[in-house]
């Protein structure tokens, strides 16, 4: 799974995300992305999701490109603690992603497979997407 190899602080304040993304906008790689709606957190274990389901359906003959990455760690206090103590130790890894943000980029695929791709991999999101095209772009 997606992780730093080394983080400057273990321990991060989440924080509410707002506004537009200032970056990733558009498709830079492929012919077909997933764009999201809003504004969110992305777990490693959901872009892994994503990942297995686009690798799926290339079968060894396209490309994918993730553009996000989890950097921020999500800490958990253990089960039945008591209050107080400091802050939980880090239990997973997550990507804060602004709205208009491009997820995956797809190429090499029909533009049948590439849409049909895409939406199974935007059930495994939380947040709202939409496919863009690289005609869209233009």
């Amino acid at each position: 799974m997606l992780m730093p190899s080394r983080v400057k602080y273990r321990k991060h304040h989440l924080r509410v995300i707002k506004g537009i993304s200032e970056g990733a906008k558009n498709l830079h790689y492929g012919d077909y992305g997933l764009k999201t709606l809003e504004a969110g957190y992305i777990t490693q274990r959901q872009i892994e999701a994503c990942r297995l389901t686009l690798s799926r359906f290339l079968k060894h003959g396209g490309k994918i490109w993730i553009r996000i990455f989890p950097d921020l760690s999500v800490t958990k206090k253990p089960a039945e603690s008591r209050m107080g103590k400091g802050k939980g130790d880090p239990a997973y890894w997550c990507a804060a992603v602004q709205k208009g943000r491009i997820l995956f980029e797809v190429e090499g695929l029909s533009k049948e497979d590439a849409i049909e791709a895409l939406r199974q991999v935007s059930f495994k999101l939380p947040l709202r997407t939409k496919i863009v095209t690289r005609e869209e772009n233009l």
